[in-house]
């Protein structure tokens, strides 16, 4: 199996593109022929994040700052880290049924087809309702960037487009490697839920928190990239650290690696559950 598998890796970026666009076309037709169920579940995700916008808002009521960061700093964060988080709830959601499929056997199904069994499972779903959180992350960043008065030039753009491309890839390979475990441990889906609830510490700067806390979510689990290192190129650009420079190149290898985890996983998978 593993053969067939590294067989059918080595295609185009054009071949998989126009076989994703087919894919993407059928899954939506299939949901907008419940369009109550589209429209509710949207809302639902626009008032989940509106919580955090009010908690906010409460908490800076209280206190003009928050270890030097001021309440608009902090929007901007929130919102810097939705948009990030977008690409994760609508093209890689599939990733949340992976230890169904491989402990019923189903998983088989997906190793033997002419294309790579990454983007073969991962496409099978595309989560609409991550649209609403994508706008109501861009209603927080524009606002924050607004009040911050950030430049609005073509290069500040292109900064902003990069750096949440960045902080995407950092999110959706802590969940690859999450959800990959499931290939080697049974009950995984407590991996997937504790990885997946630290991404609500990613709208906070990493530097309120204490020297071991701030190495863990830098080196260990790096929430700190899907919103702390890369906004700080536009929201301090006097103060840019190191990290935030590499990132990029660091959340390009973290999402290799976490793709070789998840292969590798599907590879040694064996048709009766890990």
């Amino acid at each position: 199996m593993s053969k067939n598998i590294g067989m059918h890796t080595k295609r185009g970026l054009a071949f998989y593109a126009r076989i994703y666009r087919k894919v993407l076309i059928q899954d939506l037709k299939s949901k907008m022929s419940y369009r109550a169920d589209f429209i509710i579940s949207t809302f639902g995700m626009i008032m989940t994040n509106a919580v955090g916008f009010i908690s906010f808002y409460i908490l800076f009521q209280n206190f003009p700052s928050i270890n030097g960061w001021n309440y608009y700093e902090m929007l901007f964060f929130y919102g810097f880290s939705l948009i990030a988080l977008t690409p994760l709830q609508c093209l890689f959601d599939n990733n949340w049924n992976l230890r169904y499929s491989v402990e019923s056997g189903d998983f088989i199904k997906y190793c033997f087809r002419p294309i790579n069994v990454f983007f073969y499972y991962i496409s099978e779903v595309f989560d609409v309702k991550g649209l609403g959180q994508l706008a109501f992350g861009i209603l927080v960043l524009g606002y924050a960037w607004m009040h911050l008065a950030i430049p609005v030039s073509a290069v500040t753009i292109a900064q902003l487009l990069l750096l949440l491309l960045t902080a995407s890839l950092f999110m959706i390979a802590i969940m690859n490697f999450a959800v990959a475990t499931c290939f080697w441990i049974q009950r995984s889906g407590y991996v997937m839920i504790l990885m997946f609830r630290f991404k609500d510490y990613a709208k906070y700067p990493a530097s309120i928190f204490d020297g071991i806390f701030k190495v863990i979510f830098t080196f260990v689990i790096p929430i700190a990239f899907i919103a702390y290192y890369p906004a700080l190129v536009l929201l301090r650009p006097d103060e840019i650290p190191v990290l935030s420079y590499i990132s990029p190149l660091l959340g390009i290898l973290f999402f290799r690696l976490s793709y070789k985890f998840w292969m590798l996983g599907a590879r040694k998978y064996n048709g009766t559950g890990s």
